[in-house]
Order: C-alpha cells, then sequence, then structure tokens
C-alpha cells in the first residue's frame, strides 16, 4: 500500500470508523442507562457527554496504532457490536 493510501485509509477510519464506534457506544449507553432506571433523557445526556471523548479516543488511535486493519476490525467490529448489545437490550423485556 502507498503512503498515500495509507493515510486515506487511516482518516477514513478515524472519520467513519469512529462515528460508527461512537454510534454503538451511544446505543449501548442508551439501552444500559434505561436498564439502570435512567429517564430517556437522563440517558441520552450522558451517552452524548461520554461519546464525546470515546470519539477522540478512537480517532487518535487510529493513528497510533501499528496496523491499519486492526483499526478497521476494532472500530467497525465494535461498533456493530454495540450497536447489536444496544438494540438487544432494548427490545429484551424488562
Amino acid at each position: 500500500m502507498s503512503r498515500r493510501a495509507a493515510i486515506v485509509s487511516r482518516v477514513l477510519a478515524a472519520v467513519a470508523g469512529g462515528w460508527l464506534f461512537a454510534w454503538g457506544f451511544v446505543v449501548l449507553c442508551l439501552a444500559l442507562g434505561r436498564r439502570a432506571g435512567l429517564s430517556w433523557a437522563d440517558a441520552q445526556t450522558l451517552a452524548w457527554l461520554l461519546v464525546f471523548g470515546v470519539y477522540v479516543t478512537t480517532a487518535c488511535w487510529s493513528f497510533c496504532a501499528a496496523r491499519a486493519a486492526r483499526v478497521w476490525l476494532v472500530l467497525v467490529g465494535g461498533g456493530l457490536l454495540m450497536t447489536g448489545a444496544g438494540w438487544g437490550l432494548m427490545a429484551a423485556p424488562t
């Protein structure tokens, strides 16, 4: 892979992969917050306050990691897993 392609891959991982990971984090936080007895508004506020740090951390990590493939795997895979887990928790009866 050329240097330019490697940089483009990491930038896309930081933006798109980080967004997907952050989305999964928010969905999971909402589900866990509701399960913990928080109101929807409180769970949403907590999730959005925490996700800023998560997104910044994943974006920085995407440039620091040794392998771009690992970055993509963790961000996309983790985002999809957290989204699925959050949706499953929200759909399950309490």
